[in-house]
């Protein structure tokens, strides 16, 4: 039976650069031939958590199932990196109690600093209150900063780079890399 993995969680407000800083562990994870799989919430949200919308309880629902999916990768001696907002405690919580090896990594942007970043302009759709955007993290709904992450990336002070190398060097402290 294969020895469970550690599963990175990544949490933090949309556009604070979760997604950017799990895709460049991705790159270096398997430039050292170590076995992982990239799951992005927004990407889960069109399969796994197509029939969900974005209420507290549906978000808290949402990130059920990204940490179950998780133990299931990492039950087959798989790295899980799950880009989630994961915006309650309760959520994170659950996570943890769950995936028992977890590295909770807060990737942690002033709500200024990450409506500039967005792209795809949910922070603008929020703002107006349109369809769909009505339960929008920290324009409409709440996002609790984690109590006891593991490690915060602040990534409106460091460059991505530097982001990357502080969590690589916390995972080699714990033994993970």
């Amino acid at each position: 039976m294969a020895k469970q993995a550690y599963t990175i969680w990544f949490t933090g407000l949309h556009g604070s650069g979760k997604s950017t800083i799990a895709n460049k562990l991705m790159e270096i994870l398997k430039e050292k031939s170590i076995r992982a799989e990239l799951l992005d919430g927004d990407e889960l949200r069109k399969t796994i958590s197509s029939d969900l919308g974005y209420s507290l309880e549906e978000r808290n629902e949402h990130m059920n199932r990204v940490a179950n999916l998780c133990k299931k990768i990492t039950g087959k001696g798989i790295m899980a990196i799950a880009s989630v907002a994961s915006p309650t405690e309760k959520s994170r919580d659950y996570a943890r109690k769950l995936l028992k090896k977890m590295v909770l990594a807060y990737v942690k942007c002033p709500l200024e600093v990450c409506a500039e970043r967005d792209v795809k302009g949910h922070y603008k759709k929020a703002g107006k209150n349109e369809e769909g955007f009505e339960h929008f993290m920290k324009v409409s709904s709440n996002f609790e900063e984690p109590k006891s992450p593991d490690i915060v990336l602040e990534t409106d002070r460091e460059a991505i780079g530097e982001s990357v190398n502080k969590l690589l060097v916390k995972l080699k402290e714990k033994g993970i890399v």
